[in-house]
């Protein structure tokens, strides 16, 4: 990257981490069981919701003890189910059209990180009806209050239930972008385990990476602070020390619940710390050829952290003692590598592979440019890279 951009991207984000301690983060009220929706909703005035969630959590009956609960408190429900992984504006406007045409009072997120994005993305357009969803792209588009917004995650991944990000992908364009608000923080995230015990290994796997990937981005950046850091440092613990239990046991309740705790703690540190070029690039593949952003994610964590090289080693040596990875004798440089190899081991033992077989050499040129445009000067990654930087990270997972 040339010193000028360099330059304009360190003062971006060096103004936006000066002002943190004075932007409107709030957390959402967390509630451990999916039975207390129903007093949520008497307690808020609301007779009938909508649930936005995808065809699979509606047909495999996980959505059922929670309607059990609203039918017998006498609150409407309206089921969205056509959300797709990687969301898109198609998806949005479908939705908010059949809340609108349901008198519905509330939204309540109900799936993966796709379900719960939507979620967001249409109560953003409900409360900015006039404003197209594309013209909310970035940061601080929104500016108005969203109804009553619940999540309920069933994968221990996305964190998307304390997040104030929606990533949307355009139907028209394939384009993936994230819109970032302050008023996209959900009211209440509903971290039931109960929810997840239908989750596939893989898929586990996958979205554990995923939660994984917030922590560390987190972490890493250089727009911390001493709650986000404890957050992503509790959060990696609790991924290492369960991942494998959950992706073992799927029957393992303890173990899902501290999969959910660490999710959310990575995605508190992300929203007040922001991510890295892992995401930048995932969303980037995720738009184009419709991969799972866990899988994304969990594929290219242990490859760009080694792009990094040294800028990384003292943080990463951090987490790796905090995890019991290293120990304090280790050089700074041991400690980073040993935590990285513990990723891709954790990548081989999951059966996540290296490369995309989806990525084409002739769109790379493409998809670092959406990357470059997502990241740059958003992202207070480590190292700054431009797009021809970006295509060497590309360039190491594709397929031969």
């Amino acid at each position: 990257m040339n010193t000028f951009k360099k330059i304009y991207c360190r003062i971006f984000q060096n103004c936006f981490k000066l002002v943190i301690p004075v932007l409107p983060y709030r957390t959402p009220e967390i509630l451990k069981s999916t039975s207390l929706i129903s007093h949520v909703c008497k307690d808020n005035h609301i007779s009938k919701v909508m649930v936005i969630t995808d065809f699979t959590v509606h047909q495999l009956g996980i959505l059922n003890r929670m309607c059990e609960h609203l039918d017998h408190h006498s609150i409407e429900y309206v089921i969205y189910d056509k959300t797709v992984a990687n969301p898109t504006s198609d998806n949005v406007e479908d939705a908010r059209n059949l809340y609108l045409s349901s008198n519905c009072q509330a939204l309540i997120g109900f799936g993966g990180g796709s379900s719960m994005d939507c979620a967001k993305a249409v109560g953003a357009r409900l409360a900015r009806c006039k404003k197209p969803l594309s013209k909310m792209e970035g940061i601080l588009k929104i500016w108005k209050k969203l109804p009553l917004l619940i999540c309920v995650p069933t994968t221990a991944g996305t964190g998307s239930e304390t997040t104030l990000a929606a990533v949307i992908v355009d139907s028209k364009t394939r384009h993936k972008y994230a819109i970032n608000d302050f008023y996209l923080i959900p009211d209440y995230a509903v971290l039931d385990p109960k929810p997840t015990l239908s989750l596939p290994p893989f898929i586990t796997a996958c979205t554990g990476m995923d939660a994984l990937t917030h922590a560390i981005e987190a972490y890493i950046g250089n727009s911390t602070t001493k709650k986000t850091r404890e957050y992503a440092l509790k959060a990696t613990k609790l991924i290492f020390e369960n991942i494998y239990k959950v992706y073992e046991d799927g029957n393992d309740l303890e173990a899902r619940s501290n999969m959910l705790d660490a999710a959310y703690y990575a995605g508190h540190a992300f929203t007040v710390s922001y991510v890295g070029y892992v995401h930048a690039i995932a969303h980037s593949l995720g738009g184009k050829y419709n991969i799972a952003h866990g899988l994304a994610n969990a594929t290219l964590l242990d490859v760009v952290l080694k792009q990094y090289g040294d800028s990384v080693y003292k943080k990463l040596y951090e987490m790796a003692l905090y995890c019991g990875i290293c120990n304090a004798k280790d050089s700074y440089k041991v400690g980073a590598e040993r935590f990285i190899e513990q990723i891709t081991l954790m990548k081989k033992y999951f059966g996540i592979s290296s490369t995309f077989s989806e990525l084409k050499k002739s769109d790379i040129h493409e998809l670092a440019l959406y990357a470059d445009h997502e990241a740059n000067p958003l992202y207070p990654v480590p190292v700054l890279w431009d797009v021809k930087e970006l295509e060497k990270v590309y360039d190491l997972v594709v397929e031969d």
